[in-house]
Parts: structure tokens; sequence; C-alpha cells
């Protein structure tokens, strides 16, 4: 076997690698490139690399391995709230606050005018309460965990009356009959899938009834003959029987979208005005901030959902409380929301704003593929997304990106232009549409970004 250098030569001849990465990360990289090295030349005839190589191949491992596993995308998939890449894109204004909050000591349950133990909804509490109209609120680290600490909190071991038709099913087979079981709640099925009425809540409400509950069905929509009963006369029929009524609107919507031009969506302050007594939502949905739990309503729920040991553990940490203080002062100001909030921004982004990058991107894109496919301007539907108006689409224009290939090799072509995509410095994330490769740019805001690291796409033949 061809000698190789040791291990202590090779740290030496790298020590600006040692220098960027650190000794220890520097010497792993060393003993797995020397190691692959062993095993190829035990085969006969093989030949010992030089040490410039095996420096260029350590070199390339540590940079490897130095990318993070969290990393920046560019969201080009026509879902301005997807999951999976994150939902709401935060303001500069909550982005400055995280990293003000995080880069040093704060006054987190400390109140610095008194120089004692405060909580820490005291900073988010005040400006939900004037926004939503609500009495009192906190917040937990998500709207799962919200909920399920409004039922242990309220009906610990106590009956939920729940309609049929808003047994919903969240991301990751989450499901609203195991929330209830987990809370330590007993479900009771009410009305049928499709039609339920405001008797069928009367005849579920007994001794044994800890709380009522509506879900707003925001991740699918039935259609055709139905009924539900709205939140007034429920709240009616509880305050009568003397039993709380809660309501989850997942999606956070603040205000009235319609003065955006998009479809309206329930609001925490309509269902308070309608007598809900708790109404939980998501901070990072349409609301536009950090993943989080929202939990208002009246004094009296509030301090019990606050007593609940449960609360301790599903508390957010600084970093999230101020980036959603951060967002919700921006609602002060309504006038310019949509120009600072980015949710909003890309929801109400006009098409022919969308159409003009589009005609500037379409050469670029089009050279950088080098004649292996052909670039168009296409229309398409981008969707809210994360369970908020799924049957409401918003009117968009994207880059559809044809191979040049034989209908037979179409999906494989396809599939390795999406990876040519992915394996960009900034991943871009697009999506496949019938034999064309689409990137809605509803949410591409980062243009000078984007084009810069074009030169760089290298799709396979």
């Amino acid at each position: 076997m061809a000698a190789l250098p040791s291990v202590d030569r090779l740290l030496a001849l790298g020590h600006t690698l040692v220098g960027e990465f650190g000794r220890q990360e520097t010497t792993r990289a060393v003993r797995d490139v020397l190691g692959v090295w062993r095993t190829a030349l035990a085969e006969p005839g093989s030949k010992a690399p030089d040490r410039a190589t095996l420096l260029r191949q350590i070199e390339e491992s540590l940079r490897e391995r130095a990318v993070p596993s969290l990393r920046p995308v560019f969201n080009l998939t026509g879902t301005v709230l997807h999951t999976n890449l994150g939902r709401a894109a935060l303001a500069e204004e909550a982005v400055e606050a995280v990293a003000a909050a995080a880069r040093s000591a704060s006054n987190l349950e400390y109140r610095i005018d008194e120089g004692k133990r405060g909580d820490r909804d005291e900073h988010v509490e005040d400006e939900l309460c004037r926004i939503t109209g609500a009495e009192a609120a906190t917040i937990v680290n998500n709207n799962a965990a919200a909920v399920m600490l409004v039922l242990n909190s309220l009906a610990l071991r106590r009956e939920v009356p729940v309609s049929r038709g808003e047994l919903i099913e969240i991301g990751g087979s989450f499901r609203m009959p195991e929330i209830m079981a987990r809370a330590g709640c007993r479900l009771v099925e009410v009305g049928t899938t499709n039609r339920t009425h405001i008797d069928d809540y009367a005849a579920a409400i007994g001794p044994r009834t800890g709380l009522v509950m509506k879900v707003h069905t925001s991740n699918y929509v039935v259609e055709g003959f139905t009924a539900s009963v709205p939140e007034e006369p429920l709240a009616e029929l509880c305050h009568r029987s003397g039993i709380p009524f809660a309501t989850d609107l997942g999606s956070g919507a603040l205000i009235d979208l319609a003065q955006f031009g998009l479809p309206r969506e329930p609001t925490p302050t309509k269902a308070l005005e309608q007598g809900v007594d708790v109404v939980t939502f998501s901070g990072d949905k349409l609301l536009g901030g950090p993943q989080c739990g929202l939990i208002v309503g009246s004094k009296e729920m509030l301090a019990k959902i606050r007593r609940n040991p449960m609360k301790r553990a599903l508390r957010c940490d600084k970093m999230t409380i101020a980036a959603l203080a951060a967002t919700l002062r921006l609602y002060a100001d309504p006038d310019r929301l949509a120009a600072r909030l980015p949710t909003l921004r890309a929801l109400a982004r006009p098409v022919e704003e969308i159409g003009g990058l589009a005609d500037r991107l379409v050469p670029l894109v089009a050279s950088a593929l080098s004649g292996r496919a052909d670039v168009a301007v296409t229309e398409c539907q981008s969707q809210f997304g994360s369970g908020a108006l799924p049957q409401q689409r918003v009117p968009s224009l994207g880059l559809a990106i044809s191979p040049r290939t034989g209908k037979r090799s179409r999906g494989a072509a396809l599939r390795r232009l999406a990876k040519a995509f992915r394996e960009l410095p900034v991943p871009v994330i697009g999506r496949i549409r019938n034999d064309e490769f689409v990137l809605d740019l509803r949410c591409l805001e980062d243009e000078a970004g984007f084009a810069a690291q074009l030169a760089r796409l290298e799709p396979k033949p």
C-alpha cells in the first residue's frame, strides 16, 4: 500500500483550516479522508493522492459539515404559509427584537419600575387585549398546546361536547379527539359529520359537562347539505347552562382581511363579541408572527388557565415573546401593516408587480439552464397554507420550466431540475405541475439574491 501522510503532518499543512474550523473538527475530517483512501489503496494498482488533493478533500469535508442543518430557502411553492418551510416570515422589527433579546439579559420576568419579579405574559397581554377586545390573554408554545391547556384547565375529567363535523386532524396526524384524551377530557360527539344543530348541543350538556368547544375547520371544507351552529346562539346556551364556551380559530387572523382584497377569516374579536369565553389561535399563521399559541378571553377563565401547572411546561422563551410583542405593535398602525408584515405583504401583492418580476427573471433563468429547458411566464394560483382558507386561492404568476426531453424521460428530467434548484447555495423550492417545474413568484422578495446564484445552477443532463 502506498504511504499516506500522517494525521499530524496533514494538520500542519492545513494549519489555515485548523484556524478556521478548530483543531478537533479538522482532525476528524483528516482521519475520515485518510480512512477513505486507506480503503481505496487496498485495491491492487491504486495510486496514492498527492497532498494537495488530500487537503482539498479535507477542506470540502469541513465546509460541507459547517453548513447548518436549518437554512434559509426561497419558498416558491405557491403556499405562502408553508408549514414545512417555517410558515410566517417575521417582520424586520420582530427580527431586530429577537436579536436584542438573544444577545443580552432582559426583563423577561422582572418589573423594572417595581424592582421585583414579574410575569412573561405581561410583555404581550396588553397588546393582545387591545387588538382583540379580550379581558385577559396568555401565550404558550403553539396552538395545539393552547387547546390542550384550555381543555385541561377547564374540563379535566369532565365531558366536552364537540360537533362531529369539527373533529379535525391537523398536521402530523394530530387529531382533536387525541388532544382531548391527552388533556384528560371525555369527548362527547354531537350532531353528524355534515349537520349539527343547537338542540344537539343542548341534549349533550349535563352535570358532567366541563366545557363546550367549537373548532374552526380551517384546513378543510364540507359543502352541500350542511348546517353548523354559529357562536352567538351556542354562547347563549352555554351561559344559561353555566358552562364555559371555547372556540379554536387556529389560523390567527387578527383583522378583517377583506380590507386588503383577501377573503374573510374569523377573528378572535368577532368570536369574543359573540359571547365566546376563551379563544385559541396561532401566532405564526395569518397573524404573521413567531410560532406560538395564543389564548384570549375572560379574566375568570384565563386565571384558571394560568394556575394550571402545565402552563409552565408550555411557556415560550424570551425570543418568541420578543418577536410576538414586536409583531403585535405593528397592528397599532393598520395603514402600514400590509407593507411591514411579510405574510400580509405576500398575500396582498399585486399580480402586476409579480408579472414585472417574472418578465425580468425569464431570460436569466433560461440563460442559466443553457438551453436544456424552456422558460416562460405562467399563471398560478397561490394558496394561504397551514390550514388557513383551504378553498381560497390568490391569482399569481410564476416561471414554468419545461425540460427539452422526450415525453418518456420527462418525469426524470423534472426531478433532476427540481433537485438542481434545491442544491443552490440558498435552496429554491418550487413544485412540479403537470409536465413543468413551476416557481410561483408571489413570495420572492430578494430578487437580486435569487438572480445572483443562478450562475451556479447545474442541472444534470
